[in-house]
């Protein structure tokens, strides 16, 4: 099982970064012991002062793919949740400073949570051809106070985009895992935090900060 995510694919989150906003998807991996338990808290990392939540839409890929046309991407995932890819800020910032890759702040053990799974059956647009699912809204709450809140409808690289590009490079298998980026209002995370995510109105992931 693989976790790929996206960068910077809302435009809003890319500014409040200082980052160029991308002609393409920006691709990283997160190995799967990233992936956190559900009944488990988010442990902080010890060589981290600085550790960003990033709330998210994940889909959950349903068969195996290679080179997939964008028209057909829909057939390849059955379900969607809200995630966060969680960020040593601050580690990151010194990868970067020096031009190395940075997946070890990103990748860390736990780095990676992910919500109860909505069927993508439940979210279709009947409106729409090639079963488009309808524009998502969702959310974050850190100790009962909205944190950071989006919507698909801002993404710079819709779903079947992302899958068609990234199955150009990686063969797409059952049960992978695609974060797809994080809207405006990340922040911090600190010691004893309650965190849960929404999914519309429904709460999808719930957990506290150790």
């Amino acid at each position: 099982m693989k976790i790929i995510c996206v960068a910077r694919n809302y435009a809003e989150h890319a500014r409040e970064l200082k980052n160029d906003i991308p002609d393409k998807p920006i691709i990283f991996i997160k190995p799967d012991t990233a992936l956190k338990r559900k009944t488990m808290p988010f442990f902080l990392p010890h060589f981290s002062r600085d550790v960003h939540y990033e709330t998210e839409i994940v889909l959950r890929i349903s068969k195996n793919g290679k080179n997939i046309d964008e028209k057909f991407a829909h057939k390849y995932f059955d379900a969607l949740t809200v995630g966060i890819d969680f960020t040593a800020r601050d580690l990151q910032g010194e990868l970067k400073l020096k031009g190395w890759p940075w997946e070890i702040a990103k990748g860390f053990d736990g780095a990676a949570c992910v919500g109860d799974f909505k069927m993508t059956s439940e979210l279709i647009d009947l409106d729409v051809p090639e079963g488009n699912i309808r524009a998502l809204n969702f959310c974050m709450y850190k100790n009962k106070v909205l944190a950071q809140k989006g919507s698909t409808k801002d993404m710079i690289f819709s779903y079947k985009q992302i899958i068609s590009y990234i199955s150009g490079f990686f063969s797409l298998l059952k049960g992978d895992l695609i974060f797809t980026g994080t809207p405006a209002g990340v922040g911090p995370v600190t010691y004893n935090d309650h965190i849960e995510c929404f999914l519309e109105d429904e709460s999808v992931l719930e957990f506290d900060v150790k």
